[in-house]
């Protein structure tokens, strides 16, 4: 008996054969970098050898087909590798960081709303001049503005500032860096993704607000409106500070508000996706946009009318919320499905799939490593192909219960795909994420159909007021099933180290494992055993290293001392006791490294370091460190030390230092003020000794 004949996935979905070099070329513009000559060479020598190709006879371009696809592709990969040329502003000649010097003046226009932080105000500004000798050369840029709120009056300028005012800065820009810290999060690359190099920290002299304005207006609309549905939300369905949070989060992606123990107990249940606008709410906004113009009178007798009204409606949703990559995608692949539902034939859903990442990636190929859009591809990817298969293993024949059955099965697919990527960014897996989607993806859904009904008819006050607590309600509901899910010790499996490669082979197993469950293959099953062999593998050398390490490593944090000496998994922290609380401080400078390192005792004393007032010997290394002023007196032979580290900003000289130890390595730690940094390594540079600023250099890690 003949088997069935199946189409493969990429005869079905010629847009994967297409994306693929397309991104190869991205990442290839990323981490190796070409010219823009050698790029448009490449693009005019395969777009020439192309149409050649067509010239050819039949038969010829049969039989040489292969040589055809390959000239394809090597353009769609130098069209990536341009696109993502062209997409670095730093390539444009109107870049400001193309004239700017220290000395000059910056006209910047204000892009977004200022948001309020401890200390200071956060926008983003957008460079229109530099003025430079008395004249202005116009300019094109992002910059990260903090406006200081020290010695701030009530009549200041910065209380009358919004999106579309003009200001003019004069002070020195410094450029966006990484703190260093092992397993940190990589600021300084997420920032040159979204084309922004540089910040500054303003002070009220430093800035001068102009009285003209540059506003978009159909900018100022969307932050009208926003703002007009927040003071809704806020006026009718204010359920506390934590309650507001989310319901603003989950209805327009507004995160300002959100509570961040909060918003750590929806990672640890495995359901931030909620308050982090993606797929699921377009899908829901979809769902009831097709139902209600499917009953307008005059509109559901058009179908031309109804999909422009459908599409108008979710770019519309997608702007507000702020237009983020996984929001983006859902609104091409609707608008794909919208228009291919109603005027074309009915096509693969991965050729759907792909032709929307394309489109993004053409919009901004930065996209590729934005951590949302990797997720809402690989959970749709994961539903599409696991959901069903898992569904039909159980037979369910009470209707509620198989809807239940039903939202677990959509649950488990997505988690397939993306729990090793998840892994490798947050270090953490939800083991109860199961039981808190089906119980809070249902009443998510409510809260925003009642969210959306109380902005339709926010103008009859006494629906609005029921309405509103109505979303008080249940979104208290949802904050105290999570939090109770949560309270359970085994709610989450935390400290989970990951590498690229690491991942890279979860990756192979998870996806032959399915592709073997799926096909029944012996080879995939093999090559499944094969790659979970070099996974254990891998992971039992990375254990060894890790029970093997000795590693000084003084940490990257502003206006705080810390230090870490590590033997094995043990460490030994010196430092300010503010960094020992379980705080943003500690999670956002420490954990990372502790993670990657797999540091999981913290010890009062190491049995490897022996330590004598400022003095430590560890592992024959002798540190001094000095967090205090100091006297020396004068000696006759100087005092061999391999390591100095200076701390808060302690009232001493280098000169002085010098005359009394012989020492190989200066260190400046964060704690210390700039400017005596600056002093110090200009002492250092003058006297031929080595030294290190953690400011600017960041993090500093030794093994001894």
């Amino acid at each position: 008996m003949l088997r069935p004949y199946s189409i493969p996935v990429w005869k079905t979905a010629p847009f994967i054969r297409l994306l693929l070099p397309f991104i190869a070329g991205i990442m290839l513009q990323w981490y190796i970098g070409f010219s823009l000559t050698a790029i448009v060479i490449a693009i005019a020598c395969f777009t020439i050898a192309f149409f050649l190709f067509r010239l050819f006879p039949l038969s010829l371009r049969f039989k040489w087909k292969t040589l055809q696809g390959f000239i394809l592709n090597a353009l769609l990969l130098s069209v990536g590798v341009g696109v993502t040329w062209q997409k670095d502003i730093r390539h444009h000649t109107g870049w400001f960081g193309n004239y700017y010097h220290d000395s000059d003046h910056l006209v910047l226009r204000i892009d977004e709303p200022l948001v309020e932080k401890t200390k200071s105000w956060k926008a983003v500004g957008t460079v229109e001049s530099i003025i430079q000798h008395d004249s202005a050369i116009a300019c094109e840029g992002k910059i990260l503005l903090y406006f200081s709120k020290d010695n701030v009056s009530p009549q200041s300028d910065i209380y009358r500032m919004h999106y579309g005012d003009r200001i003019i800065i004069h002070k020195k820009l410094q450029r966006i860096k990484s703190s260093g810290n092992p397993g940190a999060f990589n600021y300084e690359q997420y920032a040159a993704f979204q084309q922004t190099f540089h910040n500054v920290f303003l002070n009220e002299k430093d800035w001068l607000l102009l009285q003209d304005k540059d506003a978009h207006p159909f900018k100022q609309f969307l932050f009208h409106t926003r703002d007009g549905i927040l003071s809704v939300l806020r006026k009718h369905a204010n359920a506390g500070k934590d309650g507001l949070g989310i319901a603003e989060a989950l209805l327009i992606g507004y995160t300002n508000d959100l509570d961040k123990d909060l918003v750590q107990a929806y990672s640890n249940t495995g359901v931030v996706h909620i308050i982090a606008i993606s797929g699921m709410h377009l899908a829901l906004i979809y769902v009831m946009l097709v139902w209600l113009f499917a009953r307008i009178p005059l509109v559901n007798k058009s179908k031309v009318t109804q999909v422009i009204l459908i599409l108008a409606c979710l770019w519309l949703f997608s702007l507000l919320t702020g237009a983020a990559a996984s929001v983006l995608r859902s609104a091409v692949m609707f608008s794909f499905i919208t228009i291919g539902k109603n005027f074309v034939r009915r096509s693969s859903i991965y050729n759907s799939l792909a032709a929307s990442a394309f489109v993004l990636l053409c919009y901004d190929p930065y996209f590729l490593w934005d951590v949302g859009f990797q997720l809402s591809y690989l959970a749709l990817i994961g539903i599409i192909i696991f959901q069903k298969p898992i569904h039909n293993l159980v037979y369910i024949k009470r209707k509620w219960l198989n809807m239940v059955w039903g939202l677990a099965s959509v649950s488990l697919a997505a988690q397939i795909l993306t729990f090793p990527i998840c892994i490798y960014y947050f270090h953490q897996f939800p083991l109860l994420f199961l039981l808190a989607n089906i119980m809070v993806v249902p009443l998510s859904s409510v809260i925003l159909y009642v969210e959306i009904f109380l902005l339709a008819f926010s103008w009859i006050p006494l629906v609005a007021t029921w309405l509103g607590k109505i979303a008080s309600w249940l979104v208290w509901l949802m904050n105290e099933t999570i939090t109770r899910i949560n309270s359970f010790s085994f709610a989450v499996w935390d400290m989970i180290p990951a590498t690229i490669f690491s991942t890279t082979l979860l990756y192979a197993i998870v996806i032959g494992c399915g592709a073997w469950l799926l096909n029944r293959n012996k080879l995939l099953f093999r090559f499944t055993l094969f790659a979970s062999l070099v996974f254990v593998v891998q992971y039992a050398y990375n254990d060894w290293r890790q029970m093997t390490q000795q590693k000084l490593i003084v940490y990257n944090v502003p206006q705080h001392q810390a230090i870490d000496m590590i033997a094995g998994n043990e460490y030994h922290f010196i430092g300010d006791s503010i960094l020992l609380e379980d705080g943003v401080l500690q999670n956002f400078h420490l954990k990372p490294a502790r993670v990657a390192l797999q540091l999981t005792n913290r010890k009062d004393s190491l049995t490897s370091v022996f330590q004598q007032d400022m003095f430590y010997l560890f592992n024959n290394k002798r540190i001094l460190l000095i967090d205090e002023a100091l006297r020396f007196e004068p000696v006759s032979q100087r005092i061999n030390v391999d390591i100095i580290i200076i701390s808060k900003s302690s009232k001493l000289y280098i000169p002085q230092l010098a005359k009394v130890f012989d020492c190989k390595q200066y260190i400046f730690d964060g704690s210390n003020s700039l400017w005596k940094i600056a002093k110090w390594r200009k002492d250092c540079e003058a006297l031929n000794l080595r030294c290190y600023s953690i400011p600017e250099q960041g993090a500093f890690i030794s093994d001894l």
